[in-house]
């Protein structure tokens, strides 16, 4: 458990560290598989059945919201319904309008959930999608992964139909009435629709709730009501599925849940808190829940290689009997006579007035007159 934990850390830490490269891979890889099914699904138009076209639209939708994903994703499909047919590309373009001006316009940013709805159904983990949705999302993204439901059967109906549709003795109301018996009685879609939205609704409705493992609860709950509503589903209107596989890629969808809780999630719920406190208006109920996870030493070894000493200079006192001062006593003879000069030829000091007696002066000049 506590490698798991040092994965998980180091997981986070490189993806915080390199998170502006890895957002726009993550989306270039899913653009590139939605796209990539969608042609091997369709792929009637060869102009946009080539490998390059479709790296070009993933690399765009790279550096792009996830919504433009959704947008050239209906651009394909529209431009290979062309490709079979005016009639078929007008009734794809009516039942995306359809589904954008009545679903996808609320659901906003949870819109990319759309793309995963038709892969989950198409790597067999359907019961994946909701059980994700429901923990990682909020309630409105049943919205788009309904739509992606509808998507993913409509396309599939287009190509069990390709030969009647291609027929060019067939007639247009001929088409469209098929089209539409294909929509609107296809059993299996419509039971499928209703339970991605029935476990989205259901897993975050326990996800969300205080009480203990709520997550697991959630996920194992979403598992098993995913399989109920499908096998009552197929028993009430009479839709043939395989019991075995149902229940095989059920359990390898919990198993895929709980793995992402994990990673999401990760609560431990061993170390649960409860606080109350008050303030003026209100009382307080709080649940803590830490985090599960590891104290990590990060290592870095640093090389120092060794490098000689330099040789430190003394520094020694500067004075007159140094041989830096004798030098230029010698280099300067003329000079220091004239100072001497100077020193010698100053005026001498002038007596006080003090000490001069000024009446024996007085008496001495009488006497000589």
């Amino acid at each position: 458990m506590t490698a798991l934990l040092e994965l998980k850390q180091k997981i986070k830490g490189l993806y915080g560290q390199y998170e502006i490269y890895i957002l726009p891979f993550l989306k270039f890889i899913t653009a590139l598989v939605y796209f990539l099914w969608i042609n091997m699904n369709m792929g009637y138009m060869t102009l946009l059945d080539n490998i390059f076209i479709v790296l070009i639209l993933a690399l765009v939708c790279s550096i792009l919201p996830p919504s433009v994903m959704v947008f050239l994703g209906f651009v394909m499909m529209v431009a290979h319904c062309y490709a079979i047919g005016i009639e078929v590309a007008a009734f794809m373009l009516v039942l995306i309008l359809f589904l954008v001006i009545l679903f996808l316009r609320f659901s906003g940013g949870k819109n990319i959930v759309l793309v995963f709805s038709p892969l989950s159904l198409a790597l067999n983990v359907p019961a994946l999608l909701p059980i994700g949705s429901g923990l990682l999302s909020t309630p409105i993204s049943a919205f788009p992964a309904g739509c992606g439901v509808i998507v993913f059967y409509f396309v599939r109906y287009i190509r069990s139909q390709l030969n009647v549709l291609q027929n060019p003795d067939t007639e247009v109301i001929s088409k469209l009435t098929l089209l539409a018996d294909g929509l609107m009685q296809n059993w299996e879609m419509w039971i499928n629709v209703a339970a991605f939205v029935i476990v989205i609704l259901l897993v975050n409705l326990i996800r969300t709730r205080s009480f203990d493992y709520a997550w697991r609860i959630a996920i194992v709950a979403g598992g098993m009501v995913y399989a109920l509503v499908i096998l009552a589903g197929s028993f009430y209107f009479g839709v043939q599925i395989d019991v075995m596989m149902l229940a095989v890629f059920t359990v390898v969808s919990v198993l895929l849940g709980v793995i992402l809780e994990f990673f999401v999630f990760g609560g431990d719920y061993t170390r649960t808190e409860r606080l109350e406190y008050e303030d003026d208006e209100y009382y307080y109920y709080v649940k803590a829940v830490p985090k599960a996870s590891v104290a990590t030493s990060e290592r870095s070894i640093k090389k120092i290689n060794a490098s000689p000493q330099r040789p430190q200079k003394k520094s020694e006192n500067a004075s007159y009997g140094s041989p830096l001062f004798q030098k230029e006593e010698k280099e300067n003879p003329k000079k220091q006579k004239q100072n001497r000069a100077e020193v010698n030829t100053a005026p001498a000091e002038r007596p006080e007035s003090d000490d001069i007696d000024f009446e024996k002066k007085l008496e001495e000049s009488l006497k000589d007159l």
